[in-house]
């Protein structure tokens, strides 16, 4: 499912979006400006995990029509005296967000640079996971996010069964 802590590129710099007055329609904005279908959650709390970096959009208040979150009534593009621990999150109805470069979409910058994204994607109450340093995101080392962190899964007694779950979890087949 496409979901996880709601992340914006400004200035040429990530950083998250405070959860003051954060709902269902600045939720409705994520989901439809990444095309992750529509709208299930709006977790408040770090649901997702911690961000790093500046927090920089704080007091959004979509309507729930706007086709980008930039639309959106808010308090400014700058770093907001708010803490990660109350960076925004959504959760859509649609699979994994995934662009492919060049393409342009609303979540897109037009040189296929992000500009919107949903981070770690994974629904609460499991561990998250990625894989990492190959080419596409269905090959690479497996890591998962906990406790705040990412780490590394030992490879002892790992087999096919066990890539098998991860790729069906990863929507990879």
């Amino acid at each position: 499912r496409c979901a996880g802590r709601v992340e914006v590129q400004h200035n040429g710099h990530w950083g998250t979006v405070c959860d003051d007055d954060w709902g269902l329609p600045d939720a409705t904005v994520v989901c439809r400006q990444l095309g992750c279908g529509t709208a299930l959650a709006a977790p408040l709390g770090a649901w997702f995990g911690e961000g790093m970096g500046p927090i920089w959009l704080n007091g959004l208040r979509c309507r729930g029509t706007e086709e980008r979150l930039a639309l959106c009534r808010h308090r400014g593009w700058r770093p907001h005296v708010c803490a990660h621990e109350e960076d925004a999150s959504a959760v859509c109805s649609g699979g994994l967000c995934m662009h492919r470069p060049g393409v342009h979409r609303h979540g897109m910058h037009r040189y296929g640079v992000p500009v919107l994204t949903l981070t770690p994607a994974s629904l609460p109450g499991g561990p998250t996971m990625r894989l990492v340093g190959a080419a596409g995101r269905c090959a690479g080392r497996l890591e998962i996010f906990h406790d705040g962190q990412w780490g590394t899964v030992c490879d002892d007694l790992w087999g096919l069964p066990d890539a098998a779950v991860v790729c069906r979890q990863l929507g990879c087949g």
